[in-house]
């Protein structure tokens, strides 16, 4: 079932998404990858302040290729989720509602979702020119010495992810596997 959704992403938005959904994401998400990551646990370790706003946010796990003239950003695919299993479960208690990436997630990942009725999306690895399309706009928000790994804040509309993992913790990775085997 295909569904639009505007950020923030909210526990109420995220109760009525369901793994195997089409949704179509439109308003502010940021983008951070491993390095990032780091350098947030390290602020928070830190007891210093996250440098975005946590609660109901939405971080895309990207990494972006410089704009083409014209346009914001060049290709904007999603990276292995599974690189930031490590951090998700402590952003996630901080009040993060949403990751977009691609690939399984660890148990406490998963854990940390239904927790916090948060929701894992997956957006399709190899369409990184067509998902640029969808992002109006970029800027680097912080931890710009991190180059392609800063954390980047990005405007998206009608940015298409399937949700993998919702805030039941149905998992689409198993269900369709399930599924398949029944098939068979």
């Amino acid at each position: 079932m295909d569904k639009y959704i505007k950020t923030p992403i909210t526990e109420q938005i995220t109760a009525d998404l369901h793994a195997g959904d089409y949704v179509y994401i439109t308003g502010t998400i940021y983008v951070a990858r491993d390095a990032a990551h780091k350098r947030m646990m390290e602020v928070l370790d830190a007891g210093k302040e996250l440098p975005i706003p946590i609660k109901d946010a939405t971080i895309y796990y990207m990494g972006p290729s410089p704009a083409r003239e014209g346009r914001p950003i060049g290709s904007a695919g999603p990276t292995t989720a599974s690189r930031m299993d490590k951090y998700a479960p402590r952003l996630l208690d901080l009040g993060e509602k949403a990751m977009i990436g691609k690939g399984k997630r660890t148990k406490e990942v998963i854990e940390a979702v239904v927790r916090n009725h948060a929701v894992y999306f997956a957006a399709v690895g190899g369409a990184g020119a067509l998902l640029s399309k969808c992002i109006t706009k970029s800027e680097v928000v912080c931890y710009d010495d991190l180059g392609a790994e800063a954390i980047r804040k990005l405007e998206v509309e009608n940015f298409p992810v399937i949700v993998v993992v919702d805030s039941e913790g149905n998992n689409l990775y198993e269900t369709a596997i399930l599924e398949w085997a029944q098939e068979k």
